[in-house]
């Protein structure tokens, strides 16, 4: 017997799936189908470029109640998107720049024109109010990646229903 995702993992999937919508087809200069990942924080030689991940924020937000007796509540969630490119051989961070771009692109699509009439943000109606994203840090190769690498903020604004997780 195979149960439904929470509401969260749900978000989650419909966010790498607007991701992988960065494509040739779509006027972008990246391909990204098969090539966003959820929950991964660590990547080898051997895993494809351009490619993107989709981490929770390591930061809690503070406790938000809902109206005494109430079960839903609207709550900030902070997730960060990472992307990772071939280097240019003179500027090494121009391609990130250039991915980073296309994944602003791609979200603010979402807010601005959300798939379909009245389907919401990432096909969520009436479960995800907003969506927002920091203006990203595009960094060179280091200590940490082998290839030049950008992060992104992005924030949604959920509507969860605490008694029906998996609706």
């Amino acid at each position: 017997m195979t149960h439904p995702d929470p509401f969260r993992l749900r978000v989650l999937k419909a966010l790498g799936t607007a991701l992988e919508e960065i494509t040739g087809e779509n006027g972008y200069m990246f391909d990204l189908r098969g090539k966003v990942f959820r929950g991964r924080d660590t990547f080898g030689h051997s895993d494809p470029l351009p490619m993107l991940s989709i981490l929770e924020s390591i930061t809690e937000k503070d406790v938000v109640l809902s109206p005494r007796g109430g079960s839903t509540q609207m709550v900030p969630w902070e997730l960060l998107i990472q992307g990772w490119t071939e280097d240019d051989d003179d500027n090494p961070t121009d391609p990130g720049h250039h991915l980073m771009a296309a994944v602003k692109k791609r979200l603010i699509q979402e807010r601005k024109c959300p798939r379909g009439t009245g389907s919401g943000i990432l096909g969520m109606c009436g479960k995800i109010d907003e969506i927002k994203f920091s203006t990203g840090v595009v960094r060179p190769a280091d200590e940490v990646s082998s290839k030049a690498y950008f992060w992104l903020k992005v924030e949604l604004v959920l509507v969860e229903d605490l008694l029906q997780p998996y609706a």
